[in-house]
């Protein structure tokens, strides 16, 4: 894969500026500061407890930090609920799967919609014609998705009837379905065979070039970041140690001496 000129970057569409969060006497994270670029894939890795799955929770809402500021788009999101975070754009899908195992896929797929349906209840009664449009835009939508993901064959089957590389695709095509300006993915490829990754991997590159969606995500293979990401944030204990393109990170001497280990390394010439 070509990466992106790195001397060419655009304004950035996220700021993380500064952003401490702490659990008591526990630090998680530590002054972390460093852009998300629009349109581009920009991958957080860190060994375990690093705190990379506390900052994609204090982007999306679910922690608060105590200091800083996370900007998107020009405004600072610290301290909008979940909810209001997903009404401006940005989406997440989790380390664990959090699907509704008893419904279908096209029904999970249809909830990511729901921040998009302006018919609500009463209006939905009293003008049946306008609910019902908005609902086949929705479903036409929720098409796009199951399509560009591979997905015609299940659509109608139970989601807990599913593999578990299925239903991780799933779940990315949730939060795609809430078709995102920024896509937050929470080791999307964990728990998965070399196949599943490669399709995994193939899907958020489709993503990406197809939607322009700009996607940051947590993963441990590190054939996988150095293969999609354009650009590379490393955290270790809470704290940021590199961030730069995924060749000036992988020679970074602090990001293998913490993390890499010399077999990762860019190799000398």
């Amino acid at each position: 894969m070509t990466h992106r000129d790195s001397t060419t970057l655009p304004a950035p569409q996220m700021e993380i500026d500064h952003v401490g969060l702490s659990f008591g006497g526990v630090r998680a994270l530590l002054s972390v500061t460093f852009n998300i670029y629009p349109g581009m894939i920009q991958a957080i890795i860190g060994p375990n407890g690093a705190g990379k799955t506390s900052l994609l929770n204090c982007i999306s809402g679910l922690y608060r930090p105590q200091q800083g500021q996370i900007r998107f788009e020009g405004r600072n999101i610290i301290g909008l609920p979940p909810h209001q975070i997903a009404r401006l754009g940005i989406a997440r899908s989790f380390q664990n799967i959090e699907l509704f195992r008893h419904m279908t896929v096209v029904d999970n797929l249809m909830l990511g919609r729901h921040i998009h349906m302006r018919s609500g209840i009463f209006s939905g009664g009293f003008y049946w014609g306008r609910a019902q449009r908005e609902e086949v835009e929705h479903r036409e939508f929720v098409e796009q998705v199951i399509d560009l993901l591979e997905i015609q064959s299940i659509r109608k089957k139970m989601v807990g009837t599913l593999s578990y590389g299925l239903q991780k695709r799933v779940e990315l095509g949730r939060a795609l379905a809430m078709n995102p300006r920024l896509l937050l993915l929470d080791e999307p490829m964990a728990g998965m065979n070399n196949e599943e990754k490669e399709d995994m991997a193939r899907f958020i590159l489709d993503i990406n070039e197809e939607y322009g969606t700009t996607i940051v995500l947590i993963e441990h293979d590190m054939g996988v970041v150095m293969d999609i990401s354009d650009r590379v944030a490393v955290l270790e204990f809470g704290q940021l140690i590199a961030y730069g393109t995924p060749a000036e990170v992988r020679s970074d001497p602090k990001v293998i001496d913490a993390y890499l280990g010399r077999e990762h390394a860019m190799p000398t010439v």
